[in-house]
């Protein structure tokens, strides 16, 4: 039997009127949110008005005026438009440690290759790659967007966005019809559909009755609508998403159904938590970054020093602080952090790749992982017990509900975050996050409940005292 201490408690069911009121109001924002922020840049875009609306500065522009941070100012530095990092400035030296929120924006999905444009028997498409980990076969025959930019030689940006306006026309990734797919059904679900056969297909009305007359029409268009030539595809960053809201689910409007929930249910509500702390003892910091799907790698992805060199030049433009190595080297040291990413949710028709006792449920609470990683905890950080214990005890105190879990049985499930590569810096890190259905899906799944309780979760870590 299990012990009363270890059960979890619905959420739904401790709310009181009042916190009803507002988890459906930080719903409503979140699912905003998620409409404007398809891609890792439309995050940051968002980050910032948001941000700004709530008093926030460019630190770029404070280095540009020589001004300085001063006790509760409030900054952020964007870097190349594809990850954010956030810093409110605390009442204890900088060098004592942060409180740090971190999770990443960029979400599996479908990318324009750099030579896409093709017309095959009367069809235009447009030739794609696969980023992150995906299920080819689920991106099939869905209403599909297309978002991202292209840059032209002389350096200006167009911004595309096509598939998300009830005027706009959707795009879509065509499969083979149940008649002829005999042999299709045969494969193993992982080789259903080949990735070079995951073309976009854009285009069927030929501009007159010459050779490649579809994609002719379409550079028209092209042309036309947004000034770019076909060539300008070499410089664009073009991702193809579902299109479509994100909506209430459920009979009775409980859950989330949405895309890219991975992860910016945790960078939403992240960012939520810091710019409603009013104030705060140590300097909070919320740090969302790019390129965690496929391994964190790139200038905008947690491997490179971008974190550190904004923190360099936060602990620089703080008044009263003479800047040296060793102070920059102490602030990280000293941090803490939520290393925030989603959990696998429990799953009842999938019951046998979860250990049950193990697992994280839909409106439970936010998820505490010691550790992720696969098969001997392989790319784990592995949190201090320590450090468990005392966010056992800040949560206790905030009356914050929460859950602990792994990803999977232990020979079958696994994956990481950034955590193990904050924890380089000899910081106290953990993985945390939300429990999601459908992870990677186009669609994937969440509990309201569960996004409010994790504001709730990060507020009372940004407040407490290490």
């Amino acid at each position: 039997m299990k012990s009363e201490v270890m059960k979890r408690k619905n959420l739904w069911q401790t709310y009181s009127e009042v916190q009803l009121e507002k988890l459906e109001k930080t719903n409503a924002l979140y699912r905003v949110c998620l409409d404007e922020g398809k891609t890792e840049r439309e995050c940051v875009q968002k980050t910032i008005e948001l941000a700004r609306a709530q008093g926030y500065e460019d630190m770029k522009q404070l280095i540009k005026a020589g001004k300085k941070i001063r006790t509760g100012d409030k900054v952020y530095m964007d870097y190349m438009g594809k990850a954010i990092v956030l810093f409110h400035a605390g009442t204890a030296p900088v060098e004592e440690g942060m409180n740090i929120l971190g999770a990443h924006i960029d979400s599996p999905r479908i990318d324009v290759k750099q030579n896409p444009l093709y017309e095959n028997e009367g069809l235009a498409f447009l030739d794609t790659h696969y980023y992150g980990g995906v299920k080819k076969y689920q991106w099939l025959s869905i209403p599909l967007a297309l978002h991202g930019v292209v840059i032209k030689k002389d350096g200006e940006k167009v911004e595309i966005c096509v598939g998300e306006k009830e005027t706009d026309p959707v795009l879509v990734i065509n499969d083979l019809l149940p008649h002829l797919g005999a042999k299709q059904r045969e494969k193993l679900a992982k080789d259903f559909i080949d990735g070079e056969q995951m073309d976009l297909l854009i285009g069927n009305r030929p501009e007159d009755g010459e050779e490649d007359a579809v994609t002719r029409r379409i550079r028209n268009l092209l042309k036309e609508k947004y000034d770019i030539e076909e060539e300008d595809f070499l410089s664009a960053e073009l991702e193809i998403v579902p299109a479509g809201r994100a909506r209430e689910c459920g009979l009775d409007n409980s859950m989330i159904l949405a895309y890219g929930q991975d992860d910016r249910v945790c960078a939403f509500t992240s960012l939520f938590a810091i710019l409603e702390a009013e104030e705060v003892t140590r300097t909070a910091c919320c740090l969302l970054v790019d390129k965690e799907e496929i391994g964190s790698t790139g200038a905008s992805g947690m491997t490179s020093r971008f974190f550190e060199n904004a923190v360099a030049e936060y602990i620089l433009l703080n008044e009263g602080i003479e800047y040296n190595d060793i102070v920059l080297r102490r602030t990280l040291a000293n941090s803490n952090m939520l290393s925030s990413d989603v959990s696998a949710g429990f799953d009842p028709m999938y019951e046998d790749v979860y250990e049950k006792k193990n697992a994280a449920f839909l409106a439970c609470g936010p998820v505490f992982n010691k550790y992720t990683g696969s098969g001997g905890k392989s790319g784990s950080n592995d949190a201090n017990p320590e450090y468990v214990a005392q966010l056992r005890k800040i949560m206790e105190d905030a009356k914050v509900h929460f859950q602990t879990a792994e990803l999977g049985r232990v020979d079958v499930g696994g994956g990481g975050t950034i955590a193990y590569l904050m924890s380089v810096y000899g910081m106290e890190v953990i993985d945390s996050g939300v429990a999601v259905l459908g992870m990677h899906a186009p669609w994937e799944t969440t509990s309201k409940a569960d996004i409010y309780e994790a504001v709730r979760c990060y507020e009372a870590f940004l407040k407490a005292e290490f």
